[in-house]
Parts: C-alpha cells; structure tokens; sequence
C-alpha cells in the first residue's frame, strides 16, 4: 500500500470517526483549550500506522 493510499484510507476514516468520538465525551464544565494543529491527526496517525 503506498503513502498516499493509507493517508487517503486514514483520512476518511477519521473525517466519520472523529465527530461520532467527540460527542461521547464527557465534560466536565471547565474551559478546554483547543489550539491550532500544524499537522491534522489523518496525517499523525497516518505517520504512526507507516512507521510501523
């Protein structure tokens, strides 16, 4: 499977998943900080499956 291949499977996936987790999570009222990324979690993820 080539790079651009696992990115683009790692990216759609994450595009479904990643909404579905958040709203399962619990808050606990305080403030949460939400920086900027430089790098998506597709692309992390993707450098982690590849890696290994």
């Amino acid at each position: 499977m080539s790079l651009t291949q696992l990115f683009c499977d790692v990216d759609d996936f994450c595009k479904v998943f990643i909404p579905e987790w958040e709203k399962t999570q619990i808050e606990k009222g305080e403030k949460k900080r939400r920086r900027k990324r430089s790098i998506s979690t597709s692309e992390i993820i993707t450098l982690i499956i590849y890696y290994h």
